[in-house]
């Protein structure tokens, strides 16, 4: 397996990513992967690299890279829950400034750059993400429905807004299958939120599955900051990893 760091030129920049390639000629279906809030670091090029071990080529971007790229923030940070709130009010502008539009543009640019990497099959392709990162992948998938096919979001917040454009209000548009794995007591996605969200994924004929993890925080897969939760995090793997199977044989 071969994970590299990569540029991404972009309309607005440049964007820094991992690119992770099995071993072999391929071609290999590719992944997205949105991080979460905190940015790229060790733990998002190891569970990126888990992805690749199922024989996918994935790009993980830096989405907040507008904001300067990797680290966003020290592993003090992610490991105390005080300093990790004031790391993420830190990032808060950055996280805000990523617009629909922004998210919309910066997917072209991040799928046209993943299809044109060696051994990368081409086709539509699965995106999963995290935190902010789950949001953002739902509106990157809505935006470009003919390239993404197929969405997994774990601990996503703001998913359900009172703003015209909250990412609910799109899910029509979407094609193939989404999952939901929401964190227990999330006051960024609460019961009615959820209920919300399920609503319009019902209402718009989409195939989805939505559950909330019992007992897990919010950032519940991060396994390097203080909201990690083990169960929570291995039942995350088995649910990704059951839909990106699902979407090699669609």
């Amino acid at each position: 397996m071969e994970t590299i760091n990569v540029q991404i030129p972009t309309a607005d920049g440049t964007a820094d990513a991992y690119f992770v390639r099995p071993d072999g000629d391929g071609p290999f279906p590719g992944v997205l992967l949105f991080m979460d809030a905190f940015g790229l670091r060790p733990r998002i090029a190891e569970m990126a690299e888990r992805i690749a071990e199922r024989g996918f080529a994935v790009l993980a971007p830096n989405i907040l890279y507008r904001g300067g790229p990797s680290p966003l923030v020290s592993p003090e940070e992610l490991a105390d829950n005080e300093k990790r709130g004031a790391a993420f009010g830190r990032l808060m502008p950055m996280i805000q400034g990523l617009t629909a539009d922004r998210v919309a543009a910066d997917s072209a640019t991040y799928l046209g750059f993943l299809h044109a990497q060696q051994g990368v099959a081409a086709g539509p392709v699965p995106i999963v993400g995290y935190c902010m990162g789950g949001t953002n992948a739902l509106r990157a998938a809505e935006a470009h429905p003919d390239q993404i096919n197929a969405v997994a979001s774990f601990h996503a917040g703001r998913v359900v807004t009172d703003q015209p454009d909250s990412p609910h209000l799109a899910v029509g548009s979407l094609s193939g299958e989404v999952y939901f794995g929401h964190a227990d007591n999330d006051q960024s996605m609460t019961p009615d939120q959820i209920q919300a969200l399920e609503s319009a994924l019902g209402e718009a004929g989409v195939t989805y599955t939505s559950e909330v993890y019992t007992g897990a925080p919010h950032g519940f897969t991060m396994s390097d900051t203080a909201m990690h939760h083990p169960e929570g995090e291995q039942r995350h793997w088995e649910n990704l990893f059951a839909l990106l199977e699902r979407t090699k044989r669609s």
